[in-house]
Parts: C-alpha cells; structure tokens; sequence
C-alpha cells in the first residue's frame, strides 16, 4: 500500500492520496458502476444490468481488490436480503448472472428500494472514504481528530464526484492513479498485511 511505499506518511499525504483515488481512480469508477446499474434496474433493463456487473467485475485491478470487491457485495445483498428485502431485487441480482462487486450490489439495493439515485451515491462514496481513512488511521498512524480533519476535507470531492458520476456514462469510464494500482497489485504479496486490500 502507499504507506509502505512512504507515499502516505501523514494526514496531509494521505488527504493527496485519497483525493486521487476518489476523483481520478477507483473512487469515481465506482461510482459509475453504482449509477449504471441503479439506472438498469429503475429500467428494467436486464441486459443492461448483466453487461454493467460484468465490466465492473473486470474493471477491477488486482486478484486480492476483486476478492474484496465480490465477498462485500455478496454481503452486502445477502444481510440487505435477510433484514430488508423487497420485490425485484432477487430478480435483479439473478441478472447478473456471476459475481457483483460491492458498488453494483449497492446500486442494485439502492434502486429495488426506490432509494433516488443521487442521495445512494453520495452516501456510498462518504462511506468509502470513511473507510479508506479507517485503514490510514491505523497504518499511518493518525490520530481521530486528523482522519476527522481528513474526511472533512474530502466531502467537497465526495459531493463533486458524486455529481460527476451521475452525469457520466460507461464511455468515462477510467483511472489515472497508476501508483494507487501498482500499490494493490503488491500488496497481494506483502509480507505484513492488516487488510486484504
């Protein structure tokens, strides 16, 4: 990960970091996948929704990210099955025919539930920052008032890439955090590891 790597070394760095990640990397990229597949299911779009949880499934850049990925959104639509399930979400989740990564199963969840499209985004990329920082907060280490200094300065991003996504299309899809992903990859084989990704 980038702190390894001396690229996170405190609240500053890992505030440069995340805000990369979020609007230029995977942040974004989630973010698309979530809007995309809330938007299939409202439309009853089932080919759509199969095609979307595909790509996001191989957009995904390391063996130990998609592991992460899928086992979440498993999680995530079978606790969303057992506590809180309602009409069309077997049948949406039965569409996609394979694994769902976290921000589909999101989307997908979001959307059965007539949860509107914009709130359902900002609250998944709050709660993915929140927990990017969680890591941080241990590996760096921060402090609960610097990783609370961190997310606040993020919200803005959060608000802006929320925005962006709703508005972007599969065509914009794509990452230029390059580092970010070198990170992942290596991580896989890291001797000492705290998460799986």
């Amino acid at each position: 990960m980038g702190v390894e790597a001396g690229d996170v070394k405190d609240a500053a760095s890992l505030k440069d970091w995340l805000a990369a990640m979020l609007v230029d990397g995977s942040g974004f990229c989630d973010a698309v996948f979530l809007a995309q597949a809330h938007r299939a299911v409202n439309a009853d779009d089932d080919a759509a929704l199969h095609d979307i949880a595909e790509l996001a499934a191989a957009f995904v850049p390391s063996r130990e990210r998609q592991l992460e990925t899928t086992t979440q959104g498993r999680a995530f639509i079978e606790i969303a099955r057992a506590a809180w399930d309602c009409d069309g979400l077997d049948h949406a989740v039965t569409q996609c025919a394979g694994a769902i990564v976290y921000p589909v199963a999101v989307g997908i969840v979001s959307a059965a539930h007539a949860i509107p499209l914009a709130p359902s985004l900002h609250a998944f990329l709050h709660a993915l920052v929140s927990n990017w920082i969680s890591a941080a907060a241990r590996l760096v280490p921060l402090g609960q008032t610097d990783s609370q200094r961190v997310l606040a300065a993020l919200e803005p991003a959060v608000a802006a890439t929320a925005k962006r996504a709703i508005a972007a299309s599969l065509d914009d899809l794509g990452s230029a955090t390059f580092r970010a992903d070198l990170a992942s990859l290596r991580h896989e084989t890291q001797y000492t590891r705290l998460f799986r990704s």
